[in-house]
């Protein structure tokens, strides 16, 4: 006879190990299916690994200015394989973490493939072995993997996605990569640092195409500066694999062209795991691109059944997985009536120098009508960022400009994904900017340029 539960989770990702968790401090009884490691792709190939490498990127790149703080050497030697071991450290204690959280709360692990087979059932397989699950209520959350191109197969080796790109055996003399959005933009990041050539190519007509055009184009500038090319406005139409070249065939406004280099990496967004789900045997309905449909409750089409994190689409981000999982659950468990809006989820990018933000763009705010003041303060004007020696970027805050609500807070420089949390407060608590002007900030902080830009979009800038 199958094991009763009060939920069964299938995936263990963000989404799925916080909605477990939560379930279980609810009074739930819990089981999460996991075909892999607990974590799911954020702390085990995606998050937390890249990361890792980003921190080692950006230590490799302090070094190399020395002597603006006063040390000098000549004999500076970097090893990728130490830092491509130090992220997988990183991301098996934190996977190991989620091990410790499940025993924690109770909650019952069953390794394999979970598949619905029928109202309430469960059917998990692993090496041949079947485990069938009754439960009351089912939460899909099986995340995404990297989409490829038809035009541009996979090879794992000269043509590769971001999971091959964690732990390539040696960097390569040239990297191309296809997407320039927030993947596309760490790895260039990465590998720049470690001594890559970089081609970024871009089918749209900038560098993270859904943050703050300004914003973009700013990072477009620090990246040019560095040696990075960058190719936007270009479609790839095709790949040739050389020996131990790869040929990319491009198009720009009807001209063609061919760029080579030693990898190419494949960086334009990720696809559900939803083809072994066995939605069509509940009638779990799904978009055109394969994501789950769900409310604003997070159920889906088929009673009992919900669905939180990548699978449903939208941003795809561990956070807002986290978020949707908690909202999911208390709303199994009637706790709650709140839902989950997509202008109080924060955007990061971790490369350098790093890019945040929340709310409406500039050019968002007046599509939909609002008349806005937009302020911006940089971070050449910032004590603290002269002090660390990081002054590049900017805070630009966009708001309504009757009654000075917070509509959006977009950042690019130092500490900017720490820095969105005070943003994402303010839009959260729909604060004015008069509220977060008079929200007292500790001096030196990087944090004071938020303030600073709230004043400046007041008409009243201090330090600027």
């Amino acid at each position: 006879m199958a094991e009763q539960y009060d939920l069964v989770v299938i995936g263990s990702g963000p989404g799925g190990y916080v909605g477990a968790i939560r379930a279980a401090q609810l009074g739930m009884r819990v089981v999460i299916v996991e075909r892999d490691r607990l974590g799911g792709v954020c702390l085990n190939w995606g998050c937390i690994p890249t990361k890792a490498l980003l921190r080692n990127a950006e230590i490799v790149s302090l070094l190399r200015r020395g002597e603006e703080y006063g040390f000098t050497f000549d004999n500076l030697r970097v090893d990728f394989s130490v830092a491509v071991k130090r992220s997988e450290q990183a991301a098996r204690k934190l996977s190991k973490g989620v091990e410790y959280l499940m025993k924690k709360n109770k909650v019952t692990v069953v390794p394999g493939e979970g598949k619905l087979a029928g109202k309430g059932q469960v059917r998990v397989t692993k090496n041949g072995q079947v485990t069938d699950l009754q439960t009351e209520r089912i939460l899909l959350a099986t995340g995404t993997r990297p989409r490829e191109m038809p035009e541009v197969p996979v090879d794992g080796k000269r043509v590769i996605t971001s999971t091959e790109a964690l732990s390539l055996p040696q960097v390569p003399r040239t990297l191309l990569i296809i997407g320039a959005g927030a993947v596309g933009v760490e790895f260039a990041d990465i590998y720049e640092a470690y001594g890559s050539e970089i081609v970024l190519i871009e089918m749209l007509p900038r560098l993270l195409p859904v943050e703050d055009a300004e914003i973009s184009s700013f990072l477009e500038k620090v990246f040019a500066k560095r040696g990075v090319k960058i190719r936007t406005g270009t479609k790839v139409e095709g790949v040739a694999v050389k020996g131990e070249q790869v040929r990319l065939h491009v198009s720009r406004e009807g001209k063609t062209e061919e760029i080579t280099g030693d990898v190419a990496l494949v960086g334009i967004g990720r696809v559900p795991n939803v083809e072994s789900l066995g939605l069509e045997e509940l009638a779990v309905a799904v978009d055109r691109a394969g994501f789950v449909k769900v409310d604003g409750r997070f159920k889906t089409s088929a009673p009992g059944i919900y669905a939180i994190g990548d699978v449903i689409g939208g941003a795809l981000l561990a956070h807002k997985a986290m978020a949707e999982a908690i909202v999911a659950v208390e709303g199994m468990a009637g706790v709650t009536d709140a839902t989950v809006d997509p202008l109080k989820i924060p955007n990061c990018t971790y490369c350098s120098p790093q890019v945040a933000s929340v709310g409406l763009t500039e050019e968002q705010a007046k599509e939909k009508g609002r008349q806005v003041k937009v302020g911006r303060f940089s971070f050449q004007a910032s004590g603290k960022a002269v002090a660390l020696g990081d002054t590049e970027g900017f805070v630009k805050v966009v708001a309504d400009a009757e009654y000075g609500e917070v509509l959006g807070i977009h950042i690019v420089g130092p500490e900017a994904t720490e820095l969105i949390a005070e943003a994402t407060m303010a839009r959260t608590l729909e604060a004015t900017l008069e509220d977060v002007h008079h929200s007292i900030h500790a001096h030196p902080t990087l944090s004071e340029t938020v303030a600073e830009a709230c004043l400046a979009a007041l008409g009243r800038p201090i330090h600027m």
